[in-house]
């Protein structure tokens, strides 16, 4: 006889599962291969092999040419989390919206740190090319107020994903009471965030259950697109949408082709070039791959 539950926290091939009863169970999958994430709904025997999932109405995850690293699963929210420090790459937040626009789901930057005012001018502008394209932002300092995420987290199912030392970790404890946790000095030698956060795991956010749930997970510093085609790409930048078929060549890799609408727009200012160079950065791996 076996039940059914959701995973809340990953372990490489060792899962916790949240029965329906509220009952928190060990499970393991069967085989070597580990193919379920947070977020999945599963069954479990009794004594502990998950033997499947339910259908997925989400799934993120980033991947490259040789593997792929499940995010979360049946999430309808991404929260991006950058800071004033240290500095995040605007190539990895294109990167990881066109993961949420793909799969379908909500997107939130939130720029955490804002009470060091001497960085936030910078991080504004990198975050403007977002902001421009209609990408909701929330400033905050999570040591001081975390509150207002709050509103913008019930009822979903979000998933916090930023590179380390942006303070995932910090917002999380902010959110979540009775919780730990572990937070680090930012290194400021390499200007990165120590790792925190070392797996995946699922809270629920008071007041349960409208208060949503929130999964924290390790910090990113790469964000590999290898599982989606060119095509699939350059769907997903949202400004390129309304131009998508009006170049003059129906294959346009928008790169040197004459009559290009997408560098047309670019050149007009209707296109950040910021954005243009993280598609072309794009088309360069996938013709790579």
């Amino acid at each position: 006889m076996s039940e059914r539950g959701t995973i809340v926290a990953a372990f490489g091939r060792h899962y916790e599962i949240e029965l329906a009863d509220g009952r928190l169970a060990n499970g393991f999958p069967k085989g070597k291969k580990s193919p379920y994430a947070v977020g999945d709904i599963v069954d479990l025997t009794a004594d502990g092999q998950i033997t499947g999932h339910l259908p997925r109405k989400s799934l993120l995850y980033r991947s490259d040419a040789y593997r792929q690293k499940l995010i979360a699963a049946n999430v309808t929210q991404l929260v991006l989390v950058v800071a004033t420090e240290p500095s995040f790459s605007d190539l990895l937040i294109s990167r990881a919206l066109i993961a949420a626009e793909h799969e379908g789901l909500r997107t939130l930057i939130v720029l955490n740190k804002c009470d060091l005012a001497a960085a936030l001018p910078a991080a504004r502008e990198a975050l403007a090319p977002f902001v421009a394209l209609g990408y909701p932002l929330l400033e905050l300092s999570a040591k001081q107020d975390a509150a207002p995420l709050i509103p913008l987290l019930a009822g979903e199912t979000s998933v916090l994903v930023g590179q380390s030392g942006m303070g995932k970790s910090t917002l999380t404890n902010a959110l979540v009471p009775n919780i730990a946790a572990a937070t680090r000095e930012i290194s400021t030698a390499l200007d990165s965030g120590k790792h925190t956060t070392t797996y995946a795991r699922m809270y629920h956010l008071p007041p349960i259950p409208a208060g949503g749930r929130l999964i924290d997970c390790p910090g990113v510093q790469e964000f590999g697109l290898a599982h989606m085609n060119l095509q699939e790409i350059e769907a997903c930048f949202i400004e390129f949408r309304p131009l998508l078929g009006t170049c003059r060549f129906r294959d346009c890799r928008h790169l040197a082709e004459p009559g290009c609408a997408i560098k047309a727009a670019a050149a007009s200012g209707a296109i950040h070039p910021r954005r243009l160079a993280h598609y072309r950065q794009l088309a360069a791996e996938v013709s790579r791959a």
